[in-house]
């Protein structure tokens, strides 16, 4: 096997045509990990965000990695190579997984490559019926809606705030999920439904007839009214935009909850705590416990991860266009290699 790749590497912050596609080196597989052969890699804002040096953060947050590096965390592929000590897998296995996020979340999760080291605790076998690109769609949009809706799944403490996130029963309650046809909200719509929740979805005219489609009991065009105009009495709200958030405190229950899956501070915190709202946000991490738990939902059809669009992984600056216009429906996905000659 060659020592090189082709990946695709950011040598500065900027706009998407500062990613290379380019050979770099091919990693090794430490103690603990596994070589994946990439085949597909999910996007998310977090590539973006750190494409352009996460500048909506105060100067002293921002990164100084060391350039060159790879973006990417979401990815679905075949294992290459064990290193020491792993026994789960076997070479040939299908795979997928979010890489070391949050921890690389500076530096890159180096997915946007033909080969990625993952360490065997963020890896899970591919879902039985997906191809590769469905499967690295999922991941960190999966686990968020997961981590928020049904189970934190971990101890970590939490950066946004200092008790940790606490997911409600959903079975009878009502849901709105704000923000319903990108790549968390879709799946958030779909979790709650399975859990037995009423859903209210919120998001463009277009996403319409999919998230009916997808189980949404009630849906609102925000292009067209306001959400917290036209709906009260909510459990629970999901709030996957992170714009405004406090103007949903109108459309709870006293009692009830308002989960932000962009947290850039709270406003109307007194608000909240005079009419006994819960305001909570938490950090999606990586389980490949949780991806395993789900994937069973993902290969009998319960979940389905809907793709905006697909682009090679040499075009990886159009996926960042892409995603710069905004709007997206479901997830960007990149291809390695001919997605026809997958497995399922």
């Amino acid at each position: 096997m060659s020592d090189t790749m082709k990946a695709v590497r950011l040598h500065a912050f900027g706009a998407p045509e500062v990613l290379r596609y380019e050979d770099a080196p091919r990693p090794e597989p430490g103690p603990g990990e596994i070589l994946v052969r990439v085949h597909a890699i999910g996007l998310n804002p977090p590539d973006w965000y750190l494409r352009e040096g996460y500048r909506s953060l105060p100067p002293e947050w921002q990164p100084h990695p060391v350039f060159p590096l790879i973006l990417g965390s979401d990815v679905s592929g075949t294992v290459e190579r064990l290193g020491t000590g792993v026994t789960e897998f076997t070479v040939g296995d299908e795979v997928y997984a979010m890489v070391r996020f949050p921890d690389d979340v500076m530096e890159g999760g180096k997915a946007y490559a033909e080969f990625v080291s993952v360490p065997v605790s963020d890896l899970a076998p591919k879902p039985v019926g997906l191809d590769h690109a469905q499967a690295a769609a999922a991941p960190m949009s999966l686990l968020t809606a997961w981590q928020f809706l049904i189970d934190l799944g971990h101890e970590a403490p939490n950066p946004f705030q200092p008790t940790p996130h606490l997911p409600r029963p959903l079975a009878g309650q009502t849901v709105l999920v704000n923000g319903a046809g990108g790549g968390v909200g879709h799946l958030a719509v779909q979790l709650a439904r399975w859990k037995g929740a009423h859903v209210i979805a919120v998001a463009s005219g277009k996403n319409e007839t999919l998230l009916l489609e997808l189980g949404a009991d009630q849906f609102i065009d925000y292009t067209q009214v306001a959400a917290d105009d036209v709906v009260r009495g909510v459990d629970i709200v999901l709030d996957c935009v992170g714009k405004d958030a406090p103007r949903f405190l109108k459309v709870l229950k006293p009692g009830g909850a308002l989960f932000q899956v962009f947290p850039l501070g709270f406003e109307g915190q007194d608000a909240a705590d005079r009419l006994g709202i819960t305001v909570s946000a938490t950090q999606v991490r990586s389980s490949g416990a949780q991806l395993r738990d789900v994937a069973p939902l993902l290969s009998n059809g319960t979940l389905r991860v809907v793709i905006d669009s697909r682009f090679p992984l040499a075009q990886a600056h159009r996926a960042h266009e892409r995603a710069e216009r905004g709007s997206i429906q479901g997830k960007i996905v990149l291809t390695v290699e001919d997605e026809a000659t997958d497995g399922a």
